[in-house]
């Protein structure tokens, strides 16, 4: 159910911030140092139509198109895969199972690859746009028993990745020690997200257990720092 092998970097576009041929310039200016496996496509608050930027990303890249969804709205047939994702962090029926029954069978129709993945917002020093669009609380970033116990119940369920994911812009990341002890917990795939603005962080994050590193905020706007 995970189509991926070894360590990976996955790019966020988010078609709301840049056009496809603007990331595609971000992209090409950060593939020899981040080597990115995939672009991650998504956006919180969608504005105009995301099909059609999709569909120019999909014909400029050989990388994997993956949706990261923030509703059964942004669906297309220019998907490799999309993340079937539950907030399980969170209490709102909605991002929980509300919008997978509307958007499964749009899915089936598209033919589209799903990946079912668990995803956890966990507190990254500032509010952002995932707890407020999703209306739930991210998990306290000093509460690693909480996380864990979260990801166990991913496991029992059946998912076939953990997502941890600070936030857009988070102030902080997600510890390395959590990705750690999540990873020797469930022994799933681990992606991680959000706040991280360095090379050097993708290494520690590799190290640590995660399989996926995300960046989007630092490439959008070309600050990685150590390249």
């Amino acid at each position: 159910m995970w189509p991926f092998e070894g360590k990976g970097v996955w790019l966020l576009y988010d078609p709301d911030r840049l056009s496809p041929e603007d990331f595609m310039e971000r992209l090409e200016r950060f593939r020899e140092t981040l080597r990115p496996s995939a672009v991650l496509v998504g956006t919180s608050f969608l504005e105009g139509n995301i099909c059609e930027r999709v569909r120019i990303l999909k014909g400029t890249t050989d990388l994997p198109v993956i949706l990261f969804p923030g509703s059964h709205y942004q669906l297309c047939p220019f998907y490799d895969y999309v993340l079937f994702l539950s907030l399980l962090s969170g209490r709102n029926p909605e991002y929980l199972i509300g919008e997978h029954v509307k958007a499964a069978p749009q899915i089936k129709r598209l033919g589209l690859k799903v990946i079912p993945v668990a995803y956890l917002l966990i507190d990254g020093g500032t509010y952002t746009a995932t707890e407020f669009v999703s209306n739930t609380k991210p998990i306290p970033r000093d509460k690693p028993e909480l996380i864990l116990a979260h990801v166990l119940a991913a496991r029992y369920l059946g998912f076939a990745a953990v997502y941890l994911e600070a936030g857009s812009g988070a102030v902080l990341s997600v510890p390395t020690d959590t990705v750690t002890k999540v990873k020797e917990e469930v022994g799933l795939p681990v992606i991680v997200g959000g706040g991280i603005r360095s090379l050097q962080e993708v290494d520690e994050y590799h190290g640590a257990g995660a399989d996926v590193v995300v960046i989007g905020t630092a490439v959008e706007d070309g600050n990685l720092k150590g390249t």
